[in-house]
């Protein structure tokens, strides 16, 4: 196990109905492949020991007794490998015949798992031989007593986020799955051994299913499915596979076709997402009645195989990235217009420094605007250069008000920062915090006071990354009237900014597209022959590294050892682990020291699921101490 991780499997293995022996050997030819690939959980589908179609042979004691010949083989041939395994197959108890999944480990069987629902329509007949599955009570097999019934968890004492239980095929169909009941109790993870048959469209609707049961419940959910090898008189099997863990499905193997998928699940995310929605139910004095049985795992090292996406906050898939972009910006100017419609506000006031986020929030403004039917001279792009300021982000910020037609003005910041020096005695060549910041506040004074001219709102420009660094100057751009940049990432910054300029003029998208081009930087410090000196990644580092810190550390309250792991592999290639080390110590500190400045934010949308709003999502002292996170960091 890796920082939380363990791996799962589901096969489907070549089958022969109405063979146990055979269909036993194939089976423990997978159980020793997965184990050699460090698989901790390994599912197969419905009835594999005897086959799902074998109809009314499962009458036949032949059967039901070679399965059971097959099943305490299996487990015997394979007691020296560290792995948890399911199987399935008939099981006579109490004058009654159930539709049962074996779990075993160890040389032993844990407990036997009957279905709960029992399809009898269509091409189902399930009714005619088995009984459905009950509370747990205990059976006799073979002179041993064992658990048979539907209540049951299996609990690994090394993986703490491997709490099993299990449900069979048509019980995941039904509009109360008995998987609700089960994660109530405390599993953490459901395997499914189903033979579910392959008609049109259906493979779609059974990923919806295995991927919104997973999201319900906060688990992960492995979900093997009959294949290659049973009859074909009325129905064929696919073999679909999938794993899915808390509403994403992570593996899935192509139809048709007999393979087994492994993927790690992360228990860490399963236990987070379940504290942190306290509407996730408690487990009741109902469920007291669950057999627990509690297994022993030996962990072994491995790499991980899932891959770590390094931007979290932006969709990979192009479709949905775009979709995602439009969504966001209908939030972000709903936001604003319904401020407005509230206030009876008409006019709004932005600094336009021709940099992203600046820009970013004028676009917000001018979709807010249309939203409302206001003519766009109510939006006052004020452009205030001051010492750092460049030609080319002076350039873009006048150019795009000019194409889109908003009242522009233009006030240099720089005799009235010079006269504040003179007044508080800072001598102007000393290039220190106070001559940074002095021009911070100065523009944002000048804001304030032309909006109490026009009666505007002053559009705060400031990103959540910045909030999370503390990048910004207190009562500077710290403040504003409405923040509509509060909760995006300045990753998710540039391709918002990307995605308008992919659906606008061809002159507003070259002004977008060379904004996006421009080095970020707050322009403070004197340029140099009209370039940027002062590059912000330079100063507090990349900001594709301090975003991906950001959303494991708050959206999923990952420690900083888990943490960096996870950036390794996202950014191998990109970046070594030196400088990794480097950002996220810089990040921790920044994030608690700059706390004081998130305390007193203005109001602003939320629009993803991370946000810093001291009235949403995040509430920390200002005053609180980095230290255990550092020496975790240290020590790792």
């Amino acid at each position: 196990m890796i920082q939380g991780y363990f791996r799962v499997a589901a096969s489907t293995p070549k089958l022969a109905v109405a063979d146990p022996v055979m269909n036993a050997k194939e089976i423990e030819k997978c159980i020793v492949e997965a184990s050699e690939r460090g698989v901790s959980l390994l599912v197969f589908p419905e009835l594999s020991l005897t086959g799902y179609t074998c109809g009314d042979l499962f009458f036949q004691r032949a059967l039901r007794e070679s399965a059971l010949d097959a099943l305490f083989s299996l487990v015997d041939s394979t007691r020296n490998l560290p792995i948890l395994s399911i199987v399935g197959l008939p099981i006579e108890a109490d004058n009654k015949l159930y539709n049962c999944a074996a779990v075993f480990t160890g040389g032993q069987v844990l407990g036997f798992v009957p279905k709960s629902h029992l399809p009898n329509y269509g091409e189902f007949y399930e009714r005619r031989h088995f009984a459905p599955g009950s509370r747990s009570r205990k059976v006799i097999l073979r002179g041993i007593e064992y658990e048979l019934g539907t209540d049951q968890l299996f609990i690994c004492s090394e993986i703490p986020g491997l709490r099993l239980a299990v449900e069979i095929c048509e019980d995941l169909w039904v509009p109360s799955p008995p998987s609700v009941r089960h994660t109530v109790a405390g599993a953490t993870v459901i395997a499914n051994l189903s033979a579910s048959d392959e008609t049109i469209a259906k493979a779609s609707y059974r990923r919806t299913l295995v991927s919104s049961l997973s999201a319900r419940c906060i688990c992960g959910y492995i979900y093997a499915d009959a294949g290659f090898g049973e009859s074909t008189t009325d129905m064929v099997f696919a073999g679909h596979n999938l794993i899915a863990e808390n509403g994403k499905v992570l593996s899935e193997s192509r139809l048709f076709s007999s393979e087994m998928i492994l993927q790690d699940l992360d228990g860490d995310i399963l236990t987070q997402e379940r504290i942190r929605q306290t509407t996730y139910p408690l487990s009741s004095s109902e469920d007291a009645h669950y057999v627990r049985h509690v297994f022993s795992l030996s962990t072994r090292p491995s790499t991980l195989l899932r891959s770590v996406d390094p931007y979290p906050f932006v969709p990979s898939d192009l479709t949905e990235r775009e979709r995602r972009c439009e969504e966001i910006l209908s939030i972000q100017a709903t936001g604003l217009a319904t401020r407005l419609s509230h206030t009876g506000i008409r006019n709004v006031v932005i600094g336009m420094s021709g940099g992203l986020d600046s820009t970013l929030a004028y676009l917000v403004c001018i979709r807010a605007f249309a939203l409302l039917d206001l003519p766009l001279t109510g939006i006052h792009a004020v452009t205030m250069p001051g010492f750092g300021t460049t030609s080319r982000t002076y350039d873009n910020a006048c150019q795009l008000a000019a194409a889109y037609g908003t009242s522009f003005l233009e006030i240099s910041i720089e005799a009235a920062v010079h006269q504040h020096f003179r007044d508080i005695r800072q001598d102007p060549h000393v290039l220190d915090v106070v001559y940074e910041n002095s021009q911070a506040r100065e523009r944002t004074q000048i804001l304030m006071d032309l909006a109490n001219q026009c009666n505007a709102l002053v559009i705060g420009t400031g990103d959540l990354s910045e909030l999370a660094l503390g990048w910004a100057t207190y009562n500077g751009d710290h403040m504003s009237m409405y923040a509509v940049n509060s909760s995006i990432p300045k990753t998710l910054v540039r391709y918002l900014i990307s995605y308008a300029a992919s659906s606008t003029s061809d002159t507003i998208s070259g002004i977008l597209k060379d904004i996006l081009e421009t080095p970020v930087s707050p322009e403070l410090l004197p340029h140099k022959n009209d370039q940027i000196t002062q590059v912000t990644e330079d100063l507090v580092g990349p900001y594709v590294l301090h975003d991906f810190f950001l959303y494991y550390f708050m959206r999923l309250g990952f420690p900083p050892e888990k943490i960096f792991l996870l950036a390794r592999i996202a950014f191998t290639g990109t970046y070594d682990d030196e400088t990794i080390e480097k950002w996220l110590t810089v990040f921790l500190k920044r994030f608690f020291a700059q706390q004081f400045k998130r305390s007193c934010l203005p109001d602003g949308p939320k629009v993803g699921s991370v946000t810093l709003s001291p009235r949403a999502d995040w509430r920390m002292p200002s005053d609180a101490s980095v230290k255990i996170w550092l020496d975790r960091h240290k020590a790792n």
